[in-house]
């Protein structure tokens, strides 16, 4: 199972470009991968074929509209087919005691 976070936006369309960072989203949640937004990226749940598709894809929603687009992308690649998306954070808690800010 694949746990990834990416970042992906054009950088030549001035100073707001939540427009174009909707269109990506909007793919991504149409695509039915398990995911998190968060406010400096995505987080993507999958198989290593899945999560990277759905990367690729967004690459080629933004690339017809964009001269420049800038990315970065984290991965963490563990065997088996358990979810560690919420569980990670669950193992955080559990260990401190408390929960966290989510």
């Amino acid at each position: 199972m694949v746990l990834a976070e990416f970042s992906m936006f054009p950088t030549d369309k001035g100073e707001s470009v939540s427009a174009y960072v909707s269109q990506i989203i909007d793919f991504i949640d149409k695509s039915g991968i398990t995911y998190k937004l968060t406010p400096m990226g995505t987080i993507l749940e999958g198989s290593w074929e899945e999560v990277m598709n759905v990367i690729s894809s967004c690459f080629k929603i933004l690339e017809p509209q964009a001269n420049r687009i800038y990315s970065t992308i984290k991965i963490d690649y563990r065997k088996g087919d358990e979810s560690r998306m919420t569980s990670k954070i669950n193992k955080i808690e559990k260990l401190l005691e408390k929960p966290v800010n989510k």
